[in-house]
């Protein structure tokens, strides 16, 4: 009798999955929302004017970075290229849920629907191309930097290669947007520094995050 052949989900299986989901959740959660600007403060330091897209956006660097130490340079890819045809079927769904008329006493009626998602479709392009290309510089970077060091200097690895990664997401994703009018230019500057510089803090006070992954995903790579 033939045998089949059964997907063993092992701890490391598991927690490459559950990364993959979460890669994924906010990639697609950060383009849904990227349309409200808010300022935030930091600790009455200063005032950040930036897309409420951008709060949590370092944390997918962390995630790849964390897949590629771990899992290597194929795994990280898939997570991204996972993470980007979500995106795209999300694109897709809300396209053909904009051409379906709302009923006349429907909450979000046909205006409001196309005002929240109208540009969604533009700035999915720029995104895209945005968050493919830094996230497969930031895994290059990562991995050069692993190779070069010899598996050391974990911390300098992941900030040097998000920092650097997070400038190149940051200028094409503002830069589309201005381009496609969706912002205006006069801005475009102001919101590449303050959207970058938040994001470099936020990785940053993020270290120690990303030190207690490390560590809890070498205990169960080595656990037997």
């Amino acid at each position: 009798m033939r045998q089949k052949n059964i997907l063993i989900l092992t701890d490391q299986n598991k927690l490459y999955i559950a990364l993959c989901v979460l890669f994924s959740v906010l990639v697609i959660t950060n383009n849904m929302v990227y349309q409200k600007f808010v300022y935030l403060p930091f600790f009455g330091l200063h005032i950040f004017e930036l897309s409420v897209g951008a709060i949590l956006y370092p944390i997918n660097f962390l995630i790849t970075d964390i897949i590629a130490e771990f899992y290597g340079k194929n795994h990280a890819r898939y997570c991204i290229r996972i993470a980007i045809l979500m995106n795209i079927l999300v694109a897709v769904i809300i396209k053909v849920f904009s051409l379906l008329n709302a009923t006349s006493w429907s909450k979000i009626d046909n205006n409001l629907f196309n005002q929240m998602f109208s540009m969604y479709h533009i700035a999915f392009v720029g995104s895209l191309l945005a968050s493919y290309t830094s996230q497969i510089v930031d895994i290059n970077i990562y991995l050069g930097l692993k190779s070069l060091t010899k598996g050391k200097y974990l911390l300098v690895r992941n900030n040097i290669s998000t920092a650097i990664s997070l400038f190149i997401d940051t200028c094409i994703v503002v830069g589309f947007l201005c381009i496609f009018k969706i912002l205006p230019i006069q801005i475009a500057f102001n919101l590449i520094f303050n959207s970058y510089t938040f994001k470099l803090l936020f990785t940053i006070l993020s270290t120690p995050l990303f030190y207690i992954a490390v560590t809890i995903l070498t205990r169960v790579q080595y656990k037997k």
